[in-house]
């Protein structure tokens, strides 16, 4: 499968398009081929430096993802081959978004909502975590009330 990795730490002319073997799906994981992957700061941040997360063997980037279930490990029971779903797996792991197809945990993937396409679902993951853990965890918004953004 293709996928882009980072061989250097650096600015994005250090991203660079590989073969690399699909992977499979194992204990509780599903295999999905990836429609659209989001970029977000923390992405740029870690291929420039190195920092923040857990690397492989092969550097690969990537964490929001939008695609389609492809195959299910054994313990699987949430997800079918067929089914969209979006999330961020892995985090702060690698998972290697920017490839054709990615294995994550089947609980750190939910339903694609049909109202989104792939590309709109792909960017939603850890914007929308951060949206929640401010508006909900941190300021304590309640139903009713305003928010000025």
């Amino acid at each position: 499968m293709r996928a882009v990795v980072v061989e250097q730490w650096g600015g994005p002319e250090q991203l660079v398009e590989r073969e690399l073997a699909r992977p499979e799906p194992g204990l509780n994981e599903v295999l999905v081929r990836v429609h659209a992957a989001g970029v977000n700061p923390v992405d740029w941040k870690t291929r420039a430096s190195g920092g923040l997360i857990e690397w492989g063997a092969v550097p690969a980037v990537g964490w929001d993802v939008s695609g389609t279930v492809e195959a299910v490990g054994p313990g699987v029971g949430v997800h079918r081959p067929g089914d969209e779903v979006y999330g961020m797996p892995l985090f702060p792991r690698q998972a290697g978004a920017y490839a054709e197809y990615v294995v994550a945990p089947a609980r750190h993937l939910a339903p694609k909502p049909a109202s989104l396409t792939h590309v709109e679902a792909a960017a939603l993951p850890l914007a929308g975590l951060t949206a929640w853990q401010a508006l909900v965890d941190a300021a304590d918004v309640r139903p009713g009330e305003r928010v000025l953004v």
